[in-house]
């Protein structure tokens, strides 16, 4: 064999094996988390007046879900159930007493860093324990409780009510034992910025060949709300729109009617006070949206956008004045049904009407990185939804709610029960998606109350609901 020949044959053998390496390479995984964000503050889904040009520009080159779903609409539940892949009467966080995991389950991050994957924490910590409990090999810009010695009384948010969230809370390192109260004390105007910095360090730290998850928790748009650096005069009260389902009270005790959240605006509630909330909520949200842009061009500046699964999503979404209500505690569209984008290699670009749960992440990103999905999983992978093989996942989706609320969605039908309230709602979402007119009653419908009453109880005893055992 002649010298040229022997050296093209040494240079295919080395471009063929590059080439399998490349294709058995396992996407970096990037999951930002936000908190308490109702799906339709997000230009991408239709709001016309928020300025969220980076996750606009993210869904457009991704895959935006329109009916992804928190079954649990409080933080702790919410991302227990996130971070085990099972439903909260599954896994022991279960918001009716039930405040450990139970001892066999395999964490998301634990799936992942068994495979191969570097694993960093960056933001809210808002689970019993540490992240180093769950798989996170280091934490970055860990925010959590524990500096109530630092906290100063009388703190009030941008409108005087006093604080009553993230008292004492502080950046730690990843054991707790040394903390930072020098970087701020409980929720700052500044505080998204600083998650989006440690993102970014994290992300350049990872440089390599070994894949990564870093997940990221911002602590907006949460109370207590302040305007960010910057945001002053940006959104005026007379340009915010109120919501569809704008209502002065609720109608009745839904089971958190005079609860914490419910507490943080006057009743009954005003048009005024629910655009001067918009407001600020809106600017927060902008905020976040410029920390996903430049957390998004770091990915490209360091060369490892191409090969990086992005997810940008919330806990759960939010009231602001829908309703009649003010916090997350309830089963209406715009608290359970959470924006969802998703972007990177394999996925496809469109929107998504498939009914997922955000505990079925941490299986479908198992699937995507061609990892065995952990035993102690029950959340259902919807990978082939994400691949563009398939238009839909699930039928039917429930929620829950302490002992006062159940419910049932299919893609046209959405039925609550109130247990303790003794009422039922159905509302037709395929004319009436904003919830306006229960149906519960209507004699043409008993037929269809009756079929999701019997599927909601059937899910209700075959996943354990505490309340069933109970009574």
């Amino acid at each position: 064999m002649g010298f040229m020949k022997a050296r093209l044959l040494v240079f295919w053998i080395w471009l063929t094996g590059c080439g399998v390496a490349l294709a058995e390479q396992k996407p970096n995984i990037l999951f930002l988390l936000v908190d308490d964000q109702r799906p339709d503050t997000i230009g991408a889904y239709g709001n016309e007046v928020i300025s969220t040009p980076n996750l606009d520009k993210l869904a457009e080159g991704g895959l935006r879900f329109t009916r992804a779903t928190c079954s649990y609409p409080i933080c702790h539940i919410s991302r227990a159930e996130m971070l085990s892949g099972r439903h909260g009467w599954e896994n022991g966080i279960n918001g009716m007493g039930g405040k450990a995991f139970r001892k066999d389950l395999t964490f998301w991050a634990d799936a992942l860093k068994a495979a191969g994957y570097q694993t960093c924490y960056v933001g809210k910590w808002h689970t019993p324990g540490r992240p180093a409990r769950y798989g996170y090999d280091t934490v970055n810009g860990l925010f959590g409780s524990g500096g109530g010695k630092w906290w100063e009384p009388g703190q009030t948010d941008w409108k005087g009510f006093p604080i009553t969230g993230y008292k004492g809370w502080v950046f730690q390192n990843d054991t707790g034992k040394e903390k930072y109260p020098e970087k701020g004390v409980g929720l700052t105007p500044d505080i998204d910025a600083k998650f989006g910095d440690a993102a970014i360090d994290a992300i350049r730290r990872f440089e390599g060949e070994q894949p990564w998850f870093v997940h990221v928790n911002f602590t907006g748009p949460h109370d207590p709300l302040f305007i960010p650096p910057g945001y002053e005069g940006k959104y005026r009260n007379e340009d915010m729109p109120l919501p569809e389902n704008f209502l002065a009270e609720h109608p009745f005790d839904h089971g958190n009617l005079r609860g914490r959240d419910e507490e943080l605006l006057p009743f009954p509630r005003t048009p005024e006070a629910v655009r001067d909330l918009l407001r600020v909520y809106y600017s927060v949200i902008d905020h976040i949206d410029l920390q996903v842009g430049r957390i998004v061009e770091a990915l490209k500046e360091s060369g490892q956008l191409n090969n990086t699964l992005i997810i940008y999503s919330s806990d759960h979404g939010m009231s602001v004045g829908s309703h009649g209500l003010r916090g997350k505690q309830n089963q209406y569209e715009h608290t359970i049904n959470v924006p969802l984008i998703m972007a990177g290699p394999t996925v496809k670009k469109g929107i998504s009407p498939a009914q997922v749960y955000l505990r079925e992440l941490y299986p479908t990103t198992c699937e995507l990185a061609g990892i065995p999905v952990p035993e102690s999983v029950t959340a259902k992978s919807f990978a082939d939804v994400v691949a563009g093989k398939a238009d839909a996942h699930h039928d039917e989706i429930f929620g829950y709610f302490t002992d006062s609320q159940r419910m049932i969605r299919t893609d046209q039908w959405k039925y609550i029960v109130y247990p303790q309230a003794g009422k039922s709602q159905l509302f037709n979402l395929e004319v009436d998606p904003f919830e306006k007119d229960n149906l519960v009653g209507e004699p043409a419908l008993a037929e269809v109350v009756s079929n999701l009453s019997k599927r909601l109880g059937e899910w209700r005893k075959t996943t354990g609901d505490p309340l069933l055992t109970e009574n």
